[in-house]
Order: structure tokens, then sequence, then C-alpha cells
């Protein structure tokens, strides 16, 4: 597909030139007192795409966590970006460890850490975490077993960072978009797992979340309406595909899931998608 080549080279030129303005702003503190970003999570949180180095599990600098810090230094003076973000990071490991090497052990002992020596410093958290709790790529065998994982350790997971960060830190989760809406393009088996996907699976699994986070006082960035995974009615014309609904041509607009090999079929955001997701999070922190 022409279009995805093209979304493809324009992406690795946007990482390539947007890399000196992220590393440049980390160290910029001017005269303010340091305060603190801590974003937690996978590898979205970690802003894996497959453009990414392979020696750092394909981290990118151009993630969410860094495109919302670039927006809110605005909001923020002296807004500093600490990221632990683990690739493959489950709610279970997240806990235990095993994915990232981390100096406290684990991805939850180290923002605990970070958070007690900081009190009073960090301006906000945000997490997402759950994608990994389900590793079937083709199908929903394992929702049930990933919905239970969540119910049984993202509580203890929230628990645990709102003792760490007082009752003043906001916290913020984020639901999830839908990488089954690529299967739209494989005609009408596709389709109809596409459209199953949705419905079944992504919205009951966004509403188990955003229950959970809301018993913790924790808002939600909606990046399920920021990619609107809902929308089929509205119909948008893909170069090199044809006419496909908003939400299939999202996926592939903003995701690696439509891109030829090798950095193809991939279920992470690009930097447009990444973007997508800054502004959802921006829109629940902003003042």
């Amino acid at each position: 597909m022409r279009i995805v080549r093209i979304l493809a080279v324009a992406i690795i030129l946007c990482f390539a030139t947007a890399q000196p303005m992220a590393a440049a702003g980390a160290d910029s503190r001017g005269s303010h007192e340091p305060v603190y970003y801590l974003s937690l999570g996978d590898s979205l949180a970690a802003g894996v795409q497959p453009i990414g180095p392979a020696s750092r599990d394909h981290r990118t600098n151009m993630g969410y966590a860094d495109q919302l810090w670039l927006q809110a230094r605005s909001w923020v003076p002296g807004l500093q970006l600490v990221k632990l973000g683990c690739p493959g990071e489950s709610t279970g490991t997240m806990i235990d460890g095993g994915r990232c090497p981390f100096p406290h052990g684990t991805q939850l002992a180290e923002a605990v850490s970070f958070l007690q020596s900081h009190r009073g410093a960090v301006a906000f958290v945000t997490i997402d975490i759950g994608f990994n709790d389900f590793p079937c790529d083709t199908d929903l065998s394992c929702l049930q077993p990933g919905v239970a994982s969540i119910q049984a350790n993202l509580p203890v997971i929230l628990g645990t960072l709102r003792a760490a960060a007082g009752p003043g830190t906001p916290i913020v989760g984020m639901n999830i978009y839908d990488p089954f809406l690529a299967s739209w393009l494989q005609g009408p088996d596709g389709q109809a797992f596409a459209t199953m996907s949705v419905w079944q699976a992504v919205l009951p699994l966004n509403d188990l979340l955003e229950g959970i986070y809301a018993a913790f006082g924790s808002p939600v960035a909606d990046v399920e309406s920021a990619f609107h995974t809902t929308d089929f009615s509205i119909v948008a014309t893909l170069p090199g595909v044809g006419p496909i609904p908003r939400n299939v041509a999202l996926i592939c607009l903003r995701t690696w899931l439509c891109a030829p090999a090798p950095l193809g079929p991939d279920r992470h955001a690009n930097v447009f998608g990444y973007h997508a997701m800054a502004d959802a999070f921006a829109a629940v922190l902003r003042p």
C-alpha cells in the first residue's frame, strides 16, 4: 500500500528530526525548582515503535509520554519527565518483575521509591497497563484470563501508587484502542471479526479499566474515543485501500498495524497515534 510506505517514511523523518528537541528539553530546568511527570506502564508508555533501536527494545522518544511532557511544560514550569515504562509489562509483571531490570526489582517498587523520595514534587503520574495481559494477537481466546489478571492486579497497583504518592498527586489511567480493527482489510471474515472485537472485547475491557480507575479516584484518558473506536458509520477513503470505516482508517494511520514488512504489522502506535494519546491525557490534566 503506497500510502503506508509514504507514512512510514514520514514518521521516520519526524522521529529523526524530533529527537534533539526532546533530549534538549529534558535537561532544561531553567530557574524553576524541579517538578516531575512520572510515566508508568508498558511499551506504549515507553514509546515503542518498530523504528526504534532494537538494543533498547525499540523504545523511542516520541511516545505519548514524551509528547505529553512537551505539552505540559507550558502549564507546569520546570517539568521533568521520568519514564519507567517497560516493553511487554503486564499487570502481573509490574508487581512481580521479570520483564525489565529496575534498581528496586520491579516497576511498581521503582515507582514507589521515586514517589516517596520526591513527595510533593511530582506534578502528575500517568499509567497504561493491561494490554499485555492479553497475549493473543489474532483471536479473543485469552480474553477471560486477561480480565481476571487485571481484576486481581490493577487494584493492587493503584492502591500502592496512591499510598506512595499521597492524596494530592493526580494519577491518570488510560483505556485502549482496538488493534483488531485492522482485520477489516482481510475481507468479509475479517470485517465480522473486527466488528465483534469492538463490541465484545475492547469496549467491555475499557469499561472494566475505567471502573477500577474510578474506584481509586483516578481519571482516565479516553484513547478509545480519540481513535473513534466505535465509529463504523462514517466512511473514510484511505489511499491505496479505498473507502473503509473511520475507525479502521485511523487504526491504519495511527499505528503500524497496516504497514508492510519489515515494520508491520505492529500494534504499537506511530508518532501520530501517540500524539492522539498525549492529547487524551492532556484533556484530563490541563488546568
